[in-house]
């Protein structure tokens, strides 16, 4: 059922997408700020956003099959 999911989505919303930008955003938090104060919780939020975009909404989208 997920394989369908993802086939309806653009590349920009394909799971390699939203794993690597979550983590350029992580390591560019580090590599331009070094502070861990401040790249965990944007590491966390990036965690969170990887388990709705990656795991929920996939799992609650129901998707019509194509005719």
């Amino acid at each position: 059922m997920t394989q369908d999911f993802w086939r309806a989505k653009p590349w920009w919303c394909q799971p390699w997408s939203i794993v690597s930008t979550g983590v350029l955003v992580s390591a560019g938090s580090w590599l331009v700020l070094h502070r861990w104060w401040i790249t965990l919780p944007v590491a966390l939020l990036v965690l969170a956003w990887w388990g709705l975009f990656l795991v929920v909404v996939p799992s609650i989208t129901p998707v019509e099959p194509e005719p």
